[in-house]
């Protein structure tokens, strides 16, 4: 058997090679992901030494986790659809028309994507609360509003994975269409639509799996009477302390959502090959109208909330003032805080940063080794596999992940009890997968034929990486570090678990200070997510000006 003229490397040795390389990523999966994740499922299905199958399918036949199930999915369904009615004329928009201002309007509705849940949930609070604006509306703590919410925070997803694939359709079947007299009502029936079903397919089940996965917007907005599964799982182990119950719903999550990561692996594979080309955008016409006034409807959606939180922290006692923003150094009305939030939000910045590189080293390795050239199906087939593997993370329950490092994470060899590790391991894995998906794209995108002619040139794996793969990558990976600084600056699911009292982050203690009672307290929470959606703000806009065009699928 002769080697492959690229690597020099028999293909045998190619697949132990690989299986070397995945060893190291494997074994921090292991130890982070699937030894909490079995610790807090097998702490509900083994009671005093026995495997309890029945107790766990007394628990699946409640009432409430009937009405828990068929909420998650009905919200999930409405949050969906209405993501993709708002998301798919602002992808044409922002993709294919010479709009003015089009770099600065995309940055600022992908903002929301990244928003931490919680300050998601407190500006719709402020918005629709019986003092808010649009109070008369009653729709606070109605299902309605959690479904906005859920909308507000995923139609960026739509944004950002369908129009990198209009960016790059090819215009010139459309454009022959209309020649033979099709409408532009018939074009985009007949001709866009079709060659964009696997972008929207793909990235309505990323977002169908963020919505029923939700939990700040939920638990701030639903409260008890209208919980997901996720937030049902958190509220049975920390208020009821129903570890059974919490890790039966665990295992129905985790099946649910490995059946949808399934479904969104074969529409990714079916998708158009991405293009890093896109085609210039061009001016708008009459034709345009109903895309660019539905656009403008999505501007208005997105900005309402936010404009309503602004100016909701700068009134103290009903006039206007900087009090909220002063208050952040102290510990809140009636010490509802042990520390201040200035030095919360020092926290969060330390920890993201960890976080962040974290995430980058591991997600790196994950897509060099996942988007390379395979030569056997064997080979296809690890890849492959590896890559849904890794993907995990983007849908098991946050809850579920903080709660079993609790549990797992206690003892000898892997003790971190102690550790100040613990919060960025664990937002770390949170971000990993969009660290993934933004490079896997880019690197998968590449002619394999540089790598050969380096190869060729007698130049090494890594020297060859270096002069063909970094030229192309390092925006992209900056975009990465962007993404997963912001998610791991808003992460709440997991860290409400791990945090400590003394050492909490942002949206912890922005949840702290609307649970406690007092005017200076809401005030503050109002303030700190103010603070922290400005910040994920400047890094959103980074990003943006990192953006590689065509590219943008999670």
């Amino acid at each position: 058997m002769t080697p492959h003229p690229a690597s020099g490397v028999r293909p045998p040795r190619r697949l132990l090679v690989l299986g070397a390389l995945a060893t190291g990523p494997l074994l921090v999966l292991g130890v982070f992901f699937v030894l909490p994740v079995a610790a807090m499922v097998g702490r509900g299905f083994v009671v005093d030494g026995h495997l309890d199958v029945p107790g766990v399918l007394q628990v699946l036949a409640r009432p409430r986790v009937g009405r828990v199930l068929a909420f998650t999915l009905g919200s999930a369904l409405a949050g969906t659809a209405l993501s993709l009615l708002l998301g798919l004329p602002a992808a044409y928009a922002l993709s294919r028309l010479a709009l003015p201002g089009r770099a600065v309007l995309r940055a600022a509705l992908l903002v929301p994507f990244v928003l931490p849940t919680v300050v998601v949930g407190v500006a719709f609070r402020q918005l629709l609360g019986e003092s808010g604006p649009l109070g008369f509306l009653g729709l606070d703590g109605t299902p309605v509003a959690i479904v906005a919410g859920l909308a507000f925070f995923n139609a960026a997803v739509v944004i950002r994975s369908v129009g990198a694939a209009w960016e790059g359709l090819d215009p010139r079947p459309g454009e022959a269409a209309a020649a033979l007299g099709a409408s532009p009502w018939q074009v985009l029936r007949t001709v866009t639509l079709p060659a964009l079903r696997p972008a929207i397919v793909s990235a309505a089940s990323v977002v169908f799996l963020f919505c029923a996965t939700a939990f700040g917007i939920v638990l701030v907005l639903g409260g008890v009477r209208y919980a997901t599964v996720e937030t049902e799982i958190y509220l049975l182990t920390t208020t009821l302390f129903d570890l059974q119950a919490a890790a039966a719903l665990s295992v129905l999550q985790l099946v649910l959502i490995t059946a949808l990561l399934v479904l969104t692996g074969r529409t990714r594979n079916g998708a158009t090959t991405v293009s890093r080309r896109a085609v210039a955008p061009r001016r708008p016409t009459r034709h345009d109208l109903p895309a660019m006034a539905m656009t403008g409807v999505l501007v208005v959606f997105v900005a309402t909330p936010l404009v309503t939180l602004v100016v909701g922290s700068l009134r103290v006692g009903g006039e206007w003032g900087l009090g909220n923003y002063r208050a952040l150094s102290g510990t809140g009305e009636d010490r509802a805080l042990l520390v201040p939030v200035t030095q919360a939000l020092a926290t969060s910045l330390r920890t993201a940063a960890d976080a962040t590189t974290m995430a980058l080293v591991l997600g790196l390795v994950l897509a060099v080794m996942v988007t390379r050239r395979s030569h056997t199906r064997a080979e296809r087939r690890l890849r492959s596999w590896l890559d849904g593997l890794f993907m995990l993370p983007l849908g098991v329950s946050a809850v579920t992940l903080g709660f079993g490092f609790l549990i797992a994470l206690d003892r000898p060899p892997v003790d971190l009890r102690d550790s100040a590790l613990l919060v960025p391991i664990a937002q770390a894995l949170v971000a990993l997968p969009l660290v993934v998906r933004t490079l896997v794209p880019v690197l998968a995108g590449l002619d394999d034929r540089q790598r050969q002619a380096a190869a060729s040139l007698g130049a090494g794996a890594l020297r060859s990486f270096l002069t063909v793969d970094v030229p192309a990558v390092w925006k992209p990976l900056l975009a990465a570090t962007g993404f997963a600084f912001a998610a791991s600056l808003g992460e709440f699911g997991a860290t409400s678990f791990l945090a400590r009292e003394e050492n909490p982050t942002v949206p912890v203690v922005i949840f702290r200070l609307i649970g406690n009672p007092g005017e200076m307290n809401y005030g503050m929470a109002l303030a700190a997510s103010v603070v922290l959606a400005g910040v994920t703000a400047v890094v959103m806009l980074a990003v943006e000006r990192l953006r590689v065009p065509a590219v943008g699928a999670f």
